[in-house]
């Protein structure tokens, strides 16, 4: 089982994002579910939303405690809440930000994870561009695609479309595409770098 956490803001689409994540998911073949966990729904309050998949049937209902994947969708929410707890050491973490892990002051923290499985995107940049609103949900889909491999940029374009429709549903097929190409090309980048 393949288990995400998103921690985002009130008003960031974290919930939205987590559904999407699983509708890909299961358009790719896979038993998936979504939920949210609650506290307080105003908008800017810090909000987590869950996601699992599975080749099987996802009988655990339970908040993801030990996550595989950590999407954080609000930067800010680095010093305010343990954003990394229950991370596996091999897991990934996908930052909406144009910093650096070490610009962000967590250079010391992420020395003992893969590379490759540290990758921060733009994403609320690449909404404003392609959506004309600051919400890094659906571009940060797109990163997640690429950088894992688990779900594929059709099933996430695929689910826009379950979810949105005409301009707005195209502004975010866009933004995630982008989002994608920026993730393949910092991997091939730093394969070559390695190679």
């Amino acid at each position: 089982m393949f288990q995400v956490r998103i921690h985002g803001r009130g008003g960031q689409g974290v919930v939205t994002g987590a559904e999407m994540l699983s509708i890909a998911g299961f358009l790719g073949g896979r038993h998936a579910q979504a939920f949210p966990s609650f506290g307080s729904e105003r908008t800017g309050a810090p909000v987590v939303a869950y996601c699992r998949m599975d080749d099987q049937e996802i009988r655990l209902r339970e908040p993801v405690m030990e996550p595989d994947a950590i999407i954080i969708q609000d930067p800010t929410l680095l010093n305010q809440v343990d954003v990394f707890s229950g991370l596996k050491k091999n897991g990934y973490i996908l930052i909406n930000t144009t910093r650096t892990f070490g610009e962000l002051g967590l250079g010391d923290f992420v020395k003992d994870f893969q590379r490759d499985h540290l990758l921060t995107v733009g994403a609320t940049e690449l909404s404003i561009k392609h959506v004309g609103r600051p919400v890094p949900n659906v571009p940060l889909l797109g990163a997640f695609a690429a950088a894992t491999g688990l779900i594929t940029l059709e099933a996430v374009q695929a689910a826009i479309s379950q979810k949105f429709k005409g301009a707005v549903a195209q502004g975010n097929k866009d933004a995630a595409r982008d989002a994608y190409d920026i993730v393949k090309q910092h991997v091939a980048k730093r394969e070559a770098h390695h190679a």
